[in-house]
């Protein structure tokens, strides 16, 4: 019995065959990932994700996962959890993270160790509702990556290019998706 290929963490094996197989079956690909919210009080509040749809069926194998929602005391807070845009931050740095290395090891390159730092300017004036020249989301967000790897930069720099291509995160924010708000009757 052959072994499986893992690189870098991944089953490189596994994720050749899923793409295998949802080339035969593409509905295999449609995912629908959740998230509930409960105010606590103040600026606190509390997210929770446990079930999603995927692989053409529901998944609720996991425990909920919590994270706690705050802001600052500068901002009016008590610092109880990261503030929204701080989760933004995370959530951006999880995903190119995760998908250049799902691309480096389907690519054959081994990585040490990847770092990134993610840097968002936000001025709060259009959230307050003080100027409506100002963007009430963040300016502009920057990032840094660290790559520990036997690649040339331009190989470093290929595969940023991949994760940003790849990051479903990262594509949500840079072409925003179309978001419906409604009242839950």
């Amino acid at each position: 019995m052959a072994q499986e290929k893992v690189l870098n963490g991944v089953n490189v094996d596994q994720v050749f065959s899923t793409i295998d197989r949802i080339k035969e079956k593409p509905e295999i690909a449609k995912f629908s990932f959740r998230a509930r919210n409960s105010w606590v009080s103040g600026t606190h509040n509390r997210a929770t994700v446990k079930d999603f749809y995927g692989a053409l069926q529901e998944d609720d194998s996991r425990a909920p996962l919590v994270f706690e929602i705050d802001e600052p005391p500068v901002l009016c807070g008590r610092n109880k959890g990261a503030n929204p845009v701080e989760y933004l931050l995370v959530a951006l740095s999880g995903c190119l993270t995760t998908s250049l290395i799902a691309h480096a090891s389907v690519r054959g390159m081994e990585i040490r160790n990847v770092e990134s730092r993610y840097e968002g300017e936000l001025d709060l004036q259009g959230f307050l509702g003080i100027s409506e020249e100002v963007p009430v989301g963040y300016k502009k967000i920057d990032i840094y990556f660290k790559i520990d790897a036997d690649l040339s930069d331009a190989q470093k720099l290929e595969l940023i290019e991949m994760a940003k291509k790849y990051s479903p995160v990262y594509n949500s924010i840079a072409n925003p998706v179309p978001v419906s708000v409604k009242l839950d009757t």
